[in-house]
């Protein structure tokens, strides 16, 4: 057996826990492990795991993952109950993972395994999180350009400048992904959920492979859904501590603009002989002062709750497990 991976009764520690996502990619899985196990035997006394996550595939995949976590040691399985999305399934990785190191990438083939050695020594070097660039990708213009336009709104609105947010081939130490939540789209923006926390993020280029097999799992809307949540990274970055000042101010400008149709409407009242009663402005600045008065209340609100709230375990969906385990 190799000296690279992990026996049950290895005492040694994992040093790199490998997450990978699957929906119906069965056909690859085998090649992808092979070569991750080519790559990683290159640097010496590297203990790891291949986390390979079932995110209710339709295919062969989890036949294809038992059979291979019974051939080798360093493999393991979690099948989920259906298709919760990418984000849930890196999330229930994350916590069976058992590395220090954890690294994040696609079961199709076209994150290349060879540059896992980069990954891991861009870490040694004192980042504490590395993003892939596929400076030259294999995809068409149809997804090229809607994500050329994503990452630059995404740069403009978290502060962490990178050529490419979307790239799910990642390497963290295992504080970020300890850290940083995962859920709906929020995958595609951990580094820019750490660089707010303030851990060190860097990014290198990657070989991106053109897909060989299978279909794209992902449409137009996915940015949709990735523009909405940017909405939430900016939120979580900036006042996720401090969500009275998300609230509080806009109260504060919401309440401004009211006062100041209001006091225009007064002065109208008490200077001239016209009436106000029947405008609509009057409504229009009542109703703001309204709305300024419970944005403030839910700032709040929002304060108490973050004070007094306790972090929960989610509920389990994994509804089977193979491999080794702790």
């Amino acid at each position: 057996m190799s000296t690279d991976r992990r026996e049950e009764t290895d005492p040694k520690p994992i040093d790199v826990s490998l997450l990978i996502p699957s929906l119906n990619e069965g056909p690859t899985l085998r090649t992808l492990v092979d070569e991750i196990e080519q790559s990683l035997s290159r640097r010496e006394g590297l203990v790891y795991e291949v986390i390979l996550i079932d995110d209710g595939s339709t295919d062969e995949s989890w036949d294809v993952i038992r059979e291979m976590s019974s051939d080798r040691s360093f493999v393991r399985g979690q099948r989920l109950r259906r298709n919760f999305g990418k984000a849930t399934a890196l999330s229930v990785g994350v916590q069976h993972a058992r590395g220090s190191i954890i690294v994040t990438m696609d079961a199709d083939l076209q994150d290349d395994p060879d540059e896992l050695p980069r990954f891991l020594d861009a870490l040694e070097n004192g980042a504490d999180l590395v993003s892939g660039w596929k400076k030259t990708r294999h995809d068409p213009l149809s997804k090229r350009l809607p994500s050329k336009f994503f990452n630059w709104t995404t740069n403009k609105a978290t502060g962490l400048d990178l050529h490419d947010h979307n790239c799910g081939f990642k390497a963290a130490v295992r504080d970020v992904y300890d850290t940083v939540p995962l859920y709906g789209e929020l995958h595609r923006y951990v580094p820019a959920l750490a660089h707010g926390l303030g851990f060190s993020v860097v990014e290198i280029p990657v070989n991106h492979r053109p897909r060989t097999q299978g279909a794209s799992k992902y449409g137009f809307e996915r940015y949709i859904r990735g523009f909405l949540d940017l909405l939430t990274v900016v939120t979580l970055t900036r006042y996720g501590r401090r969500p009275g000042h998300l609230f509080g101010g806009l109260g504060f400008l919401v309440g401004l603009i009211g006062a100041a149709m209001l006091l225009y409407l007064t002065g109208i009242w008490v200077f001239t002989d016209n009436s106000i009663g029947g405008r609509p402005l009057l409504t229009l600045g009542v109703l703001l002062e309204v709305v300024a008065v419970q944005l403030v209340s839910l700032g709040i609100l929002a304060e108490l709750l973050l004070r007094q709230s306790d972090p929960t375990a989610p509920a389990s969906i994994v509804i089977d497990e193979v491999g080794a385990t702790c």
